[in-house]
This record gives C-alpha cells, sequence and structure tokens, in this order.
C-alpha cells in the first residue's frame, strides 16, 4: 500500500466519520460521530500519578525507580498518555492491525497533555523497518507524531531514523533478548548537534526499542532525548 493511499484512506476516515454516525469503540452505542461515547471515555483507564520520572512506570512518591538507579537508560524522560490496558490495549491494535484511522486519530489527540513542560527543536517518529511497513501500508508512530508536531510547532523529522535490520517481534521475549534483538538495528540519517528531540510511538513497554532510538540520536549529537507514548505497561517486564 503506498503513501499516497494511506493518505486517502487516512483522510477519508476523518470524512466519513463526519458524514456518518459513529458507534462507541467500547460499548458500540451511537456516540455522535465519537470514537468513545462520553460515559466511555469517562471511565478510562489513567495513569498513577506518582511514576519515575525517566521511565514512567508507577513509582512511589515519584521517585526515579529502582531500575533507571541502577542502569540508567539513554532516553532521559518518557511521558505516556495511558496505561496499557483495556480499551487502550484494544484501539491501540485496532490502529496499529486494522487501520482504524480514527481511532488512531482519537488517542494522538491525547499526546499533547502527556508533555511535561519540555521544550524540544523536532519530533521524531519510531521507524518502521522497510519490510515491516510495506506489510502494514503504514507507520502508525508517523502518523501519531504528524498532528504532534504541528501542535508543538517544530520540525517533523520523518525518515531521521531507519532501521536497517528486521527485528523479530520482541513481545514476550526477556529484556536481554530485546537488547540483543535491536543492537545495531537502527541507523541515523543525519546530525543532531545540540538538539533536544521528542521521540514519538505508541506503546512502551521493556523500553528498549526508545533505548536505541536515544542511544543513536545521542551517537549523531542529540543533546536531550525524551520519548512520548500513547501507552505505557505498569512496568518494564510487561509485554
Amino acid at each position: 500500500m503506498s503513501n499516497l493511499i494511506v493518505a486517502l484512506q487516512h483522510a477519508g476516515g476523518a470524512l466519513w466519520a463526519r458524514m456518518l454516525p459513529q458507534y462507541c469503540f467500547v460499548c458500540g452505542e451511537n456516540s455522535a460521530a465519537r470514537v468513545l461515547c462520553p460515559d466511555c471515555e469517562s471511565a478510562l483507564p489513567r495513569l498513577a500519578a506518582a511514576r519515575c520520572p525517566v521511565c514512567a512506570i508507577d513509582s512511589p512518591e515519584g521517585a526515579v525507580c529502582g531500575r533507571c538507579l541502577a542502569s540508567r537508560p539513554r532516553y532521559d524522560a518518557a511521558h505516556a498518555a495511558f496505561p496499557y490496558a483495556f480499551p487502550i490495549r484494544e484501539m491501540v491494535h485496532a490502529f496499529k492491525f486494522d487501520a482504524r484511522f480514527a481511532v488512531g486519530r482519537y488517542l494522538g489527540q491525547a499526546l499533547p497533555a502527556a508533555l511535561a513542560d519540555g521544550v524540544f527543536d523536532c519530533v521524531v517518529p519510531a521507524p518502521l523497518h522497510p519490510q515491516r511497513l510495506a506489510q502494514r501500508g503504514f507507520n502508525q508512530a508517523l502518523l501519531l507524531a504528524e498532528p504532534l508536531a504541528r501542535a508543538l510547532r517544530v520540525p517533523l523529522l520523518r525518515d531521521a531514523i531507519r532501521k536497517t535490520r528486521l527485528v523479530p517481534t520482541q513481545a514476550g521475549l526477556p529484556l536481554e533478548a530485546r537488547r540483543r534483538n535491536l543492537r545495531g538495528a537502527l541507523q541515523a540519517q543525519q546530525r543532531f548537534d545540540g538538539l533536544r528531540v521528542l521521540v514519538v510511538d505508541d506503546v512502551m513497554t521493556s523500553g528498549t526499542t526508545l533505548d536505541e532510538i536515544a542511544a543513536t540520536l545521542k551517537a549523531a549529537g542529540a543533546a536531550r532525548v525524551e520519548a512520548l507514548v500513547v501507552a505505557r505497561t505498569p512496568s518494564r517486564h510487561s509485554g
């Protein structure tokens, strides 16, 4: 599926959403052209107020968690809009695997509010290997990053990082196996000297992908790298 076709589908989805009745993703009730009805939206899971300021997992009193103290990630901070739980988990899957673009737009709209008071010079989407991109037809991280970059009024660097090696699916693998999978799989396509970079992705589980992206960006000169995701698992061991 070409990028043009995906763009047309993405735009067409917004048009149909305005023209036809929309049914709530969770309960199936007519939701007046909204992805979620007011009741289901108000019942969405929320992140704990006290979270590690580095990796965004639950942490007593918002202190840096033990894992980050023992082994500091290469990214400087992580932010998330929701916990990776029902129905956010199912909404992410519908967007990512079923091309439910209206659901993706809904999730993306929550991203700006999830940011702390940070200042960024550019936004970089997490990359997909070309083979995965050809299979899926779109990069979900890029679709999330586009409106965010506009909202922040900073450049979106679409192809700043490339995944040069096809990595096996990370889900269910232990932490060290995830790290081995990603080692040497990413390549910066430009310099980032002195830039404060915001990396966007859909889900953060162990954090190894974002850690490797941050390492790649910093090797290319980035001064600071923060991550922003739709959903965060409650533990770095999850997923």
